[in-house]
C-alpha cells in the first residue's frame, strides 16, 4: 500500500504504516461511486481492511448504491479521524483542524460466494461486534440479505494535520512574534 506522488500536501503525508493503521483501526468511512448519469454517490459504511482490500456490505435489495457499481466499478474510499478544533492566527476564519484521513481508489466487485461473506462478517464482529454477547458464533442465518463487495485499492493518499502545541497557536503564536503587542491590537 503505497502512496501516490499526487499529494500536493507531501509535509502532511501519511506513512504506509500510518495509512495502514487508520484503514484498520477506523471507526465509518465514505464510499463514493459514480451512477450511470455520471452524478456522483457517497454511501457512509462500515468496513473492515483484509489485506489489500477494503470489504463492506450493504442491503441485498436493489438501490442507487448497487445501481451505481454494476454500471462503473470505479470507487472512492474515504476513512478520516478528527481531533480538535484550534485556532493558528488572529482573523475569525483562521481556524483548523487537527486529523488524519486516507483517501483510496479502487474497483469494486461483489463477492458473491457464501465462504467470502462468513469471511467478512467475521471480521466485521471482530473490529465491531460488543465482547461478552452470548450469540451463536459461526452462525450466519442472513447472508442471503446482505451483498458484500470487495475493494481493490489501486492508489492510495493519507495525510494529516497534528494539534500545534498551545505555544504555536493563537494567540501564543502573535504575542511571541511581537512581544509588545496587546490582545486584541
Amino acid at each position: 500500500m503505497s502512496q501516490t506522488p499526487e499529494l500536493r500536501r507531501a509535509d502532511k503525508a501519511l506513512s504506509d504504516a500510518e495509512m495502514r493503521e487508520l484503514l484498520t483501526n477506523g471507526f465509518s468511512a465514505r464510499l463514493a461511486s459514480v451512477g450511470p448519469d455520471g452524478a456522483p454517490y457517497i454511501t457512509p459504511l462500515l468496513y473492515v481492511l483484509d489485506g489489500a482490500e477494503l470489504w463492506v456490505h450493504n442491503a441485498n435489495a436493489p438501490g442507487h448504491f448497487r445501481t451505481n457499481v454494476d454500471a462503473d466499478p470505479r470507487v472512492c474510499f474515504e476513512v478520516d479521524e478528527a481531533g480538535e478544533v484550534f485556532p493558528y492566527g488572529r482573523f475569525e476564519c483562521d481556524t483548523s483542524v487537527a486529523y488524519r484521513s486516507v483517501v483510496a481508489f479502487g474497483r469494486i466487485r461483489v463477492a458473491a460466494d457464501r465462504a467470502a461473506k462468513e469471511r467478512f462478517c467475521r471480521l466485521l464482529m471482530a473490529k465491531y461486534g460488543p465482547d461478552g454477547l452470548d450469540r451463536p458464533k459461526d452462525f450466519f442465518p442472513r447472508l442471503g440479505q446482505i451483498t458484500v463487495y470487495a475493494i481493490t485499492i489501486e492508489r492510495i493518499t493519507g495525510k494529516r494535520t497534528p494539534l500545534p502545541a498551545v505555544g504555536e497557536r493563537w494567540p501564543a503564536q502573535d504575542r511571541s512574534a511581537t512581544p509588545n503587542a496587546r490582545p486584541g491590537a
